[in-house]
């Protein structure tokens, strides 16, 4: 089986970090610097299909789970301190539910633990847009999907996916066809009667729709010891429109 790709950074308690959907490790290097300035040592993992991991034609939660365990059992991690945004915190929410000894304290970004039905169609009618044949740098690859996906920042995060396959060749880090045919199952919550009893950390953007107070039930059936904190001026990229306040909060809960 292989073994997810990762940047660790520093040294000190075990500290893993799951991006989200389209996203890869490198979406979390300043904030992972810092967690690292302060104690940890942190694990900057690509999930499978993302980033510099292996592809597969696979996807559930359970083997995204299972990739982060063997992740641990490589890399000699008993346990760890885990993170997860959006698809990242639903891997993490399985992790924790279905392996509770191997996870310190969790830590979800912006994801609640219930079925999200699918959302990311146009960000895929987008991107099959940008035809490497003919598209030889990254501005060009922007203008192309200025055509078609408005906000920039979406924009800036997708294409920060794009690197030279080979000389003058660009394509996508992330498997495009997979995640492509696979977009329903992302949205697919983790089991039912799944539940972890650790100190668990919900945080939220106060303009991000992903967690609603209407959830908060659910999370604490099962989370039954989470906070859940909201972080200002920030949607679903809370991580990265304040990280500031981020970095405080679950800091704090880290160390509580």
């Amino acid at each position: 089986m292989e073994v997810l790709h990762s940047k660790i950074l520093g040294e000190g308690k075990p500290f893993i970090i799951l991006h989200g959907f389209l996203g890869m490790s490198d979406n979390w290097k300043t904030l992972g610097t810092q967690y690292s300035e302060n104690g940890f040592q942190v694990h900057l993992v690509d999930q499978r299909n993302h980033g510099k991991s292996f592809h597969s034609t696979d996807f559930s939660y359970e083997l995204l789970s299972d990739d982060v365990i063997h992740y641990m059992n490589h890399h000699n991690l008993d346990s760890a301190f885990v993170l997860g945004h959006s698809m990242g915190g639903k891997t993490a929410m399985q992790m924790a539910t279905s392996h509770p000894d191997r996870v310190t304290k969790l830590i979800v970004a912006d994801i609640a633990p219930k079925f999200y039905p699918p959302h990311h169609q146009f960000i895929f009618d987008g991107l099959s847009h940008l035809d490497f044949d003919k598209i030889s740098d990254r501005r060009e690859a922007d203008e192309e999907l200025s055509k078609h996906i408005k906000d920039r920042g979406i924009r800036q995060f997708l294409l920060k996916n794009l690197y030279w396959v080979e000389k003058e060749k660009l394509g996508f880090r992330f498997n495009f066809d997979v995640l492509k045919d696979r977009m329903d199952e992302i949205g697919e919550n983790i089991v039912p009667t799944a539940v972890y009893e650790g100190p668990t950390l919900f945080v939220r953007g106060d303009r991000s729709k992903y967690i609603q107070p209407n959830d908060f039930e659910e999370i604490k059936r099962h989370f039954p010891k989470a906070e859940i904190e909201t972080i200002d001026k920030a949607g679903h990229w809370l991580h990265a429109e304040n990280p500031k306040q981020f970095f405080e909060k679950t800091f704090n809960f880290l160390n509580s």
